[in-house]
């Protein structure tokens, strides 16, 4: 089903750069941050004028973007007012516009071309993120379904219109033969014109949690990961030209089996098979995260690429060869320990004010 687009315009762009400039550069009272180690480039977040031979993708796990209203067929109510997390209008509209800035420092330059999302709970919140936050005037377009996750949480994406052409896109249900009742996030699959119109597939994807022990969660996991593997291999095969970047909160770090033998990702930096799929992430999970559970930093969060996009014969290619963890020092604090951590929303039922449990992650693209 092909969706219409509109256009939009982003004449206040500057004037709204300069003013999370100036936001970031005021330390919040009270907050200790500090970045973790830098690995991927970090200088180019905002050195380098992108312009229209460079796309930018990002994915950030959001951590929770609840409305602050009552959804009967969903399990949302620990993120009302009264609720156990005491869900305010308030604390809802600081998290909306902290994770809109966010993403305008991400962009640099200009604004990311397109960026998927996780934990997101409905159509609504999204068009509070892209329609009254500073990311307005930039003009992004929503992809968004419910999925059948019982807490009601989704996968989703936002894009510029001018750099991106949205051809078509598709949920996929995944559903567990061995455990029937489960329910857990859709994947997302859009598909889309670059500038120079290559065709790029992007997977959106949020795998089933740890949650009830690493071992007894690991086959859905698992599964997830072949049912997105056969979905890459069909579009491959209707058309070995056309680019993949899978991404998302897989809840497993990139030497975990369901990347290497379930989507059958390679290690192997040197890949040169226009088919195979890599992990972009694999170089550097031994010296940074994107997440922190019990002081242990883990990447959890994934850019995954066919060889075509990494051998760089394509007209499309990847910037340095690398995707990035933003881990910049206000998306990070330091706990009593002296460990760091991300700077999230809620620290188990506390709130903290801060952004996500995930540090986002991003990927450029070279346009020839």
């Amino acid at each position: 089903m092909i969706k219409k687009i509109r256009h939009t315009c982003n004449d206040k762009f500057w004037n709204i750069l300069l003013l999370t400039f100036i936001w970031l550069v005021i330390e919040k009272p009270g907050i200790k941050a500090q970045s973790v180690k830098f690995y991927a480039a970090s200088e180019s977040f905002n050195a380098e004028k992108r312009g229209d031979d460079r796309f930018r993708i990002v994915f950030y796990n959001v951590e929770n973007l609840f409305d602050y209203f009552n959804d009967s067929t969903t399990l949302d109510e620990e993120f009302l007012p009264r609720g156990g997390r005491f869900w305010t209008k308030e604390r809802y509209l600081k998290k909306q516009a902290d994770l809109a800035k966010t993403l305008i420092a991400i962009g640099g330059w200009e604004p990311p071309a397109l960026i998927g999302l996780g934990e997101v709970e409905n159509r609504y919140v999204l068009n509070s993120l892209v329609g009254f936050t500073a990311l307005k005037p930039i003009g992004y377009e929503i992809i968004h379904q419910d999925s059948e996750d019982r807490r009601g949480i989704d996968v989703a994406a936002i894009y510029r219109p001018d750099k991106f052409k949205l051809i078509d896109y598709q949920y996929y249900q995944i559903r567990f033969p061995f455990d029937e009742s489960s329910r857990t996030r859709d994947i997302l699959h859009v598909v889309g014109e670059l500038p120079n119109r290559d065709t790029l597939h992007y997977f959106v994807n949020h795998w089933p949690s740890k949650f009830g022990g690493e071992f007894e969660t690991k086959p859905k996991r698992l599964f997830t990961a072949q049912f997105l593997k056969h979905k890459v291999d069909s579009t491959l095969n209707l058309n070995p030209n056309h680019l993949i970047v899978i991404t998302g909160d897989f809840n497993d770090e990139p030497d975990a089996e369901s990347l290497l033998n379930g989507l059958e990702t390679s290690l192997d930096p040197a890949t040169k098979d226009p088919n195979t799929l890599y992990n972009l992430m694999y170089e550097m999970m031994y010296l940074i995260g994107t997440h922190s559970f019990e002081n242990k930093w883990s990447i959890i969060d994934h850019f995954v690429v066919n060889g075509r996009l990494k051998n760089g014969n394509s007209t499309t290619r990847i910037f340095r060869n690398s995707a990035q963890i933003f881990d910049m020092p206000f998306l990070i604090m330091e706990g009593a320990t002296g460990t760091t951590r991300p700077f999230r929303t809620y620290q188990g039922p506390k709130y903290v004010g801060g952004f996500s449990d995930h540090l986002p992650i991003l990927l450029d693209l070279v346009l020839k």
